[in-house]
């Protein structure tokens, strides 16, 4: 469940307000909340800080079965990323998704908590292609298609850019190749689809060359007045 401890490409911490000092009126800055049941009695988010302005916690409390998170955007350029933050939970079920810190990809995730625990830091190794990649990180409950319920609390969040996964390492995705994976697949190989393509274009030619061949029909009520005009011009 203890995440490695990777070594930093350089000391730059990429996630804003990772210790959840910052903020006013009960929201920190940088952060937001989404739930797929977004209802106060499926769900509640806070933020507690000490007055002084000292490192911070996001609290997370699902009510009801849910998939909840505190999220934040970011832009990644290529390599790889060591993402991490530390969770403590109350009362989050086995059964399905735990806490964790996530990227809103399918699967994207460290290890999951679950259960009642203390402070634990946990995190995940994500490594984006050469176009770099646009992600929402999340300290999230539950995960898509696999909602949960329970409380949980994070501190200390945080994006680091790494020059590679430890040896060993778990949780390590390649964003990249989970991307493409996602994308629909088109249905035969590529040389049926170019003479399925033309054979529809074969069609449709034949169909307007058809079409303007015919003389255009010419109904009773129309022809019995172009009669009539013939009739009165002679």
């Amino acid at each position: 469940m203890f995440a490695f401890a990777p070594r930093a490409r350089a000391a730059q911490e990429l996630l804003k307000n990772g210790d959840l000092s910052k903020g006013a009126g009960g929201q920190p800055d940088e952060w937001r909340t989404e739930a797929w049941i977004n209802e106060s009695s499926a769900v509640t988010f806070n933020w507690t800080h000490p007055p002084n302005g000292g490192p911070g916690e996001l609290e997370v409390n699902a009510l009801k079965p849910d998939d909840a998170r505190w999220m934040q955007s970011l832009s990644l350029t290529e390599g790889w990323y060591y993402m991490s933050a530390e969770i403590r939970t109350e009362n989050v079920a086995a059964d399905n998704s735990g806490a964790t810190i996530s990227v809103m990809e399918d699967g994207v995730m460290s290890a999951e908590i679950k259960g009642t625990t203390n402070w634990t830091r946990v995190g995940l190794y994500v490594h984006v292609g050469k176009k770099g990649a646009d992600v929402e990180v999340a300290l999230r409950v539950g995960g898509f298609g696999s909602l949960n319920s329970g409380g949980a609390f994070y501190r200390n969040a945080s994006v680091v850019p790494i020059e590679a996964p430890p040896a060993g390492a778990q949780q390590v995705y390649d964003l990249e190749k989970i991307r493409e994976a996602a994308q629909p697949v088109p249905i035969g190989k590529p040389f049926s689809l170019v003479l399925t393509y033309l054979l529809l274009i074969a069609i449709a030619y034949a169909g307007w060359y058809l079409f303007a061949l015919q003389p255009p029909k010419v109904t009773r009520a129309e022809a019995r007045r172009e009669a009539k005009r013939k009739a009165a011009r002679q």
